[in-house]
């Protein structure tokens, strides 16, 4: 799902996102809801199951970002922006991209952590 997920680079901030109402996103999400009743992928659904994967994966990660979802959008948002934050979005933004482009990744994580997560 190359190219699904967007980073812009701004004077204050760097923002993170994706829009949940892609067909490949949508499909991926119905995919999910049909394992976890709870995960219907709105936007915040996509940012509770996205931290969760962040935390196991890169927590440092979460100290840093702000989550701004919309039921129709994953949004994420890091303040300050040097070279290590934009460096930190470019590993975020090419690990959420890596992740949505593996379906068996996303689905066994959810198997294993759908209890856990936070959901909407």
């Amino acid at each position: 799902m190359a190219g699904l997920v967007n980073m812009n680079v701004c004077e204050d901030y760097i923002s993170i996102s994706f829009d949940v109402g892609t067909p490949e996103i949508m499909s991926l999400g119905e995919k999910m809801n049909e394992i976890c009743d709870q995960a219907y992928m709105n936007g915040y659904n996509w940012d509770a199951f996205l931290n969760s994967y962040i935390e196991e994966n890169k927590p440092e990660m979460l100290e840093v970002i702000d989550s701004d979802p919309e039921a129709e959008m994953y949004c994420v948002y890091i303040n300050d922006v040097n070279d290590d934050t934009k460096a930190m979005a470019e590993e975020l933004t090419a690990m959420i991209e890596s992740l949505l482009s593996d379906e068996d990744a996303v689905l066994s994580f959810l198997k294993s952590n759908q209890d856990d997560i936070e959901w909407d």
